[in-house]
């Protein structure tokens, strides 16, 4: 924002402009030497004052101040360079009118405030014609600027094409709106100004604010639509500084106002906003300008190998359950909250002076006209503008169940907010208490906005957005702007939460049907889907306490599901889902789904159909919340089975058959679909496999395998591959046919590395002749199933060279690693642990540790060398935490049971890991 009293630049002009006419007397001003000497000036100058504003920045932590500074040191460069140019390198003794110069601030520039690494934007102006003498002098400046290594931006133009250009381009109008005069011509300067006034701004605020709000819309949606994305953009983000402009802009061109206390004297802002506005500004520019001196270059940004640092720079301290680097995001966030209401109420102002046109909204107000009129029924609120707004300023005094019907009524009519009712919501806060917290008709209408599908998740973020949510339940409002410092969550903790009642309303209203086809199919079955949106609102409540968020989260549960009218039953339950809201998937993705003992394990915990099907839904909307990509098909799938799979269990459908009549039966559906093979060739594919064999691959597998084994025995081929896409489960499955080899996993995973391929799952088979079948499904990466064949034939020739020695996998997956440094700002304690537990047949290796490139391969070649046969693996990847499952046994298939043995394991998988911390992990034994 404008500055309304001048910043001291932190070096002296005075002695800027006798070391330049020192320089001029010694060389002579136009002389080569004469420009090289100013050049080395200038860039001492510049790294002197940014020293000097950077040490500053660091003892204050006073954003704005440092920006401000900033271009104060730009301002006394840019005057002297001047001066110098226009008096000693291309003087004029008797000037005309045509040569004069005036040179203008424009943007971030233009505003006086300035980051560290910030394009400067200057605009050349004439009054109506460039000279000869304008031009030199012109390119000096700039060629100058340049090679001091300084990012100019800049136009040259008269007073007329800057016009003609501000008309026609909005982007350029916004720019001369903020022009500032640095130096050169006063009288140019002044003539623009004036002429931009009287010509361009009189009587086109609607349209210039039309514009800006339409240009912020596009902007958000570019770099993220959420406020609340855990790596924001500072800049250009929601909630960023850019917002905080554009309501700059729109009051300055509205009302020509020259600084922020002009928000006041127009009307748009209270003193207390005003302060708010101040105070959000001036941690968005620290923010900034830390980010960018941190990162040496013009970042915008605050991605996560940053974060730790500003936290650290700018404070903050660990608190428990909670790390220095979420606290400072936290406080980041609740700051882009606050600019989203600040952005809400100097809209409201706008639109009640009709600058601004309210949008039409829906169907409820289609036979509606006028701009205020009563709600039948309901005295309280009236229809204002197609909003629904208050009927008077003392409806939540008079009754404050009115903090929650407001927002009932929105969702029941599908009728937005007005800005001003939501700026009466804001101010009348301390009205939910206690009373209202525990009020019956406050509660039933807070469960009508939780289970309205339609408007369920728009009603909720707007109750959080006006600070309602978080004070209605309090154990909501501590986990509002709170972040998880990883890589998996792509939102703040309440962000989450909306997103994932957001997720069941969709599900509900049939949108992603498709997408999960069993979650779709249950949903209406369930006899009533209250308890699944109560449960999602609150799964994850208990984030940030020093405990189990699960645990945690559901006592939080048993003590509001009363509150909301729920029966001891219903609040069980909702309680017992929050508790397992991770198992199925944990179960999922890092158990063999095809060991009866993982089956059992679930069922037990589960115990019935309801739980089951409550216990799917639930899982598959809270990773659809987690962000963009999180989930995928192959989940789904893992997902699918496990509740097949133990649906059948618990209706008494699993376990009846004997371990050899599963076999023979398995056999004979085989034979039965290899009707075209000769008996011999059926007999002999058969007696070619373990009974694991048949007890562990579906039908469908085995014939594909069958015809991949016939194929390359006709062919004589020692190695074969069948590559199958699979759209649905968004991966592909690879199966390979090769002479077995103590260390063929471990290859196959070097290999997909080094091809960029995500191994999510492995199954291991060695046939009776000493061959392995081996499957492994990776994430797809194409849409199309041409291109994604096309890559599985460049995975398996890459399988294919490492099997037969041709390429170093090592040496291959060691420059790959030197490229990813995304993972580097995360420490992550690595764990190791072994049991038999989990399995009747195998030992269970688990490893949680730090992803990166080459860690399976690295893995896999341990266990190898360490005698084990891994039976399947389960690769289970949360942002930059693996956790790598291996279902092993020793060389005559036993379980690992020695505990000497299982030392040495724990302590080859964590040299593998690549960890000096391998004596404190070696203690921890599941």
């Amino acid at each position: 924002m404008s500055r309304t009293r001048p910043v001291e630049s932190p070096i002296a002009a005075d002695a800027l402009r006798a070391a330049l006419d020192s320089i001029g007397d010694q060389h002579g001003p136009a002389s080569t030497a004469a420009r090289k000497a100013v050049m080395d000036l200038l860039k001492a100058t510049f790294l002197e004052g940014r020293q000097a504003v950077r040490r500053e920045l660091e003892a204050t932590n006073r954003g704005l101040h440092c920006a401000e500074r900033l271009s104060a040191l730009t301002d006394t460069v840019v005057e002297r360079l001047f001066a110098f140019a226009s008096e000693r390198v291309f003087p004029v003794s008797n000037p005309s009118s045509a040569e004069r110069l005036s040179l203008v601030a424009v943007g971030g520039y233009g505003r006086a405030t300035l980051a560290p690494f910030s394009d400067i934007d200057l605009l050349f102006l004439f009054p109506y014609k460039q000279t000869a003498w304008s031009e030199s002098v012109t390119e000096y400046i700039l060629y100058m600027l340049w090679d001091v290594g300084l990012k100019v931006g800049h136009a040259t133009r008269t007073v007329a094409e800057t016009l003609k250009a501000a008309r026609e381009d909005m982007t350029i109008r916004t720019a001369v709106l903020e022009a500032r005069h640095v130096c050169g011509d006063t009288d140019v300067f002044a003539d623009l100004m004036t002429r931009f006034d009287a010509e361009l701004v009189a009587g086109t605020a609607p349209e210039f604010i039309s514009a800006k709000l339409a240009e912020r819309d596009q902007r958000h949606s570019r770099v993220g639509a959420s406020r609340y994305l855990v790596e924001p953009n500072v800049k250009e983000g929601k909630g960023g500084l850019r917002d905080l402009q554009t309501l700059f802009w729109i009051a300055r061109y509205t009302y020509r106002v020259s600084s922020e206390q002009a928000l006041v004297d127009a009307g748009l802002l209270s003193r207390a906003e005003l302060r708010l506005f101040r105070k959000c500004n001036d941690f968005l520019w620290a923010v900034r300008c830390h980010l960018h001196f941190v990162a040496n270059r013009a970042e915008e940004r605050l991605s996560f190998d940053i974060q730790a640092e500003l936290a650290r720079r700018l404070g903050y301290q660990r608190h428990p359950g909670l790390h220095a680097v979420e606290r400072f995001m936290k406080h980041y966030f609740l700051v882009a909250k606050d600019v989203g209401g600040l952005t809400r109420i100097v809209c409201a102002a706008l639109e009640a002076r009709q600058e601004k046109p309210a949008p039409r909204l829906n169907r409820f107000l289609r036979g509606l006209t006028g701009r205020r009129r009563a709600l039948p029924t309901i005295p309280d609120f009236v229809v204002d503008n197609e909003r629904i707004n208050v009927a008077d300023p003392n409806v939540f005094e008079r009754d404050p169940v009115n903090m929650i019907r407001i927002f009932s009524l929105a969702g029941t009519h599908d009728i937005a907010l007005h800005p001003e009712a939501t700026r009466l919501i804001t101010l009348s806060l301390r009205r939910i208490d206690r009373a209202l917290q525990q009020d019956p008709e406050a509660n039933r209408l807070f469960l009508d906005i939780l289970r309205n599908p339609e408007r369920s998740e728009l009603v909720l973020r707007q109750m959080n957005e006006a600070g309602v949510l978080g004070r209605f339940i309090p154990d909501f409002g501590r986990i509002v702007a709170m972040m998880q410092f990883n890589m998996y969550h792509h939102y703040t903790v309440d962000e989450h939460l909306i997103r994932a009642v957001g997720a069941l309303a969709d599900l509900q209203l049939g949108r992603i049907a498709n997408d999960h086809p069993l979650s779709a199919e249950l949903l209406p079955k369930l006899k009533d889907p209250t308890l699944l949106y109560v449960t999602l609102l609150l799964h994850d409540i208990a984030k940030g306490r020093p405990e189990d968020h699960s645990v945690a989260g559901a006592r939080v549960a048993r003590r509001l599901c009363p509150r909301f009218g729920m029966s001891q039953g219903q609040t069980e339950l909702v309680a017992w889902l929050i508790e397992q809201h991770l198992t199925m998937s944990r179960f999922a993705q890092s158990r063999d789904l095809a060991d009866r003992r993982t089956i059992r394990d679930f069922a037990h915990i589960v115990q019935s159909m309801e739980r089951l099907n409550l216990l799917l839904i639930l899982t598959v909307c809270d990773i659809r919340a987690v962000g963009p990509g999180v989930w995928n098909g192959w989940k789904g799938q893992l997902l699918r089975t496990l509740y097949y799979e133990t649906e059948a269990v618990l209706t008494g459908g699993l376990g009846r058959e004997t371990r050899s009549a599963k076999v023979a039966e398995a056999q004979r559906q085989l034979e039965a679909r290899l009707s075209d093979w000769t008996p011999a060739e059926r007999e002999r594919l058969l007696a070619l496999h373990y009974p694991a064999y048949w007890m562990r691959v579906d039908e469908e597998h085995q014939v594909r395998q069958a015809e991949l084994i016939r194929s390359a025995e006709a062919a004589d081929r020692p190695f074969a591959a069948d590559i199958r896409p699979m759209a649905f489960e968004g991966a592909t499955e690879i199966t390979i046919l090769t002479p077995d080899h103590p260390r063929i996993l471990s290859l196959m995973a070097g290999a997909c590395a080094a091809a960029d391929a995500n191994i999510v799952y492995a199954q291991i088979y060695t046939t009776m002749d000493g061959r392995a079948l081996d499957t492994i499904v990776v994430s797809r990466a194409f849409e199309q199933d041409a291109d994604e064949e096309r890559r599985g034939e460049r995975i398996v020739a890459m399988m294919e060279q490492a099997l037969e020695g041709r390429v170093r996998i090592p040496d291959t997956l060691a420059r790959k690693r030197r490229k990813s440094r995304r993972g580097d700002a995360f420490t992550i304690e690595p764990q190791v642990r072994l049991t038999n537990n989990l399995s009747d047949r195998f030992t269970v290796i688990e490893v949680e540790c730090l992803d990166r490139t080459g860690l399976l391969f690295e893995l896999t070649h341990a266990i190898a060398e360490l005698s084990l046969d891994i039976a399947s693996a389960h690769i289970a990847t949360f942002g930059e935490r693996v956790v790598d499952t291996f279902y092993v046994t020793d060389l005559v298939g036993h379980q690992v049971t020695a505990k000497a043995r299982q030392t040495r394991i724990r302590r080859r998988l964590l040299d593998a890991i690549g960890t000096a911390e391998t004596q404190a992990a070696e203690s921890k034994v599941s």
